[in-house]
C-alpha cells in the first residue's frame, strides 16, 4: 500500500501533526515504527474512499487502531495543556468491540466528552482533516476552560 500524504505537505509542520507523531511513538512499546519516517507514520491515519472500502463495516479493532485512537485524544489533551497551562488528563474506555467513550477532564472540569463508535474503521480522509477535527476539539476545551476557569483550576 502506497502512501497517501504528499511529502513535502505543509501540514506535516503543523504543532499538531508533530504532535501526533510523538504520540505514536510514544505509545510503540515494541518499536514498530523506530526508524520510520513520519509519512510511515501517519499514513495509517488517511482513510480515502479506496481504503475505506476494504475495511468490513462490522468488526473488531487491532491493537494498532486502538493505538492510534488513544494517540489522537492524547495528542489533543497534550495541546490543550500547552494552551492553557494546567494540566489535561485523556481518559479512554473501550470495548472489544469498537465501542466506547473519551473523555478529557482539565481539573474537575470536563473539556471533552465523545461517544466512540466502529472504531476499527478510525481514520480521516486527509491530515488535514484530521487537523481541523482536532483543532475544532481544542477550541472548545480551551473555550470551556477560559469560561469555567474555576473549577478547570481545581
Amino acid at each position: 500500500m502506497s502512501s497517501v500524504i504528499a511529502e513535502k505537505d505543509p501540514i506535516l509542520g503543523t504543532d499538531f501533526i508533530k504532535e501526533m507523531l510523538r504520540q505514536i511513538r510514544a505509545l510503540d512499546s515494541y518499536g514498530v515504527w523506530e526508524g520510520k519516517d513520519a509519512l510511515a507514520v501517519l499514513d495509517p491515519l488517511v482513510l480515502t474512499p479506496e481504503r475505506k472500502k476494504e475495511i468490513p463495516v462490522i468488526g473488531d479493532p487491532d491493537e494498532e487502531t486502538m493505538a492510534r485512537v488513544k494517540a489522537f485524544y492524547n495528542a489533543i489533551a497534550t495541546m490543550i495543556e500547552a494552551e492553557c497551562g494546567l494540566m489535561a488528563v485523556p481518559m479512554m474506555v473501550l470495548s472489544h468491540e469498537g465501542f466506547g467513550r473519551v473523555v478529557i477532564t482539565v481539573g474537575k472540569l470536563v473539556v471533552l466528552d465523545r461517544s466512540l463508535r466502529d472504531v476499527h474503521r478510525f481514520g480521516f480522509a486527509s491530515l488535514s482533516k484530521m487537523k481541523d477535527e482536532a483543532d475544532k476539539l481544542l477550541s472548545i476545551a480551551l473555550e470551556l476552560v477560559g469560561t469555567h476557569s474555576k473549577v478547570a483550576g481545581l
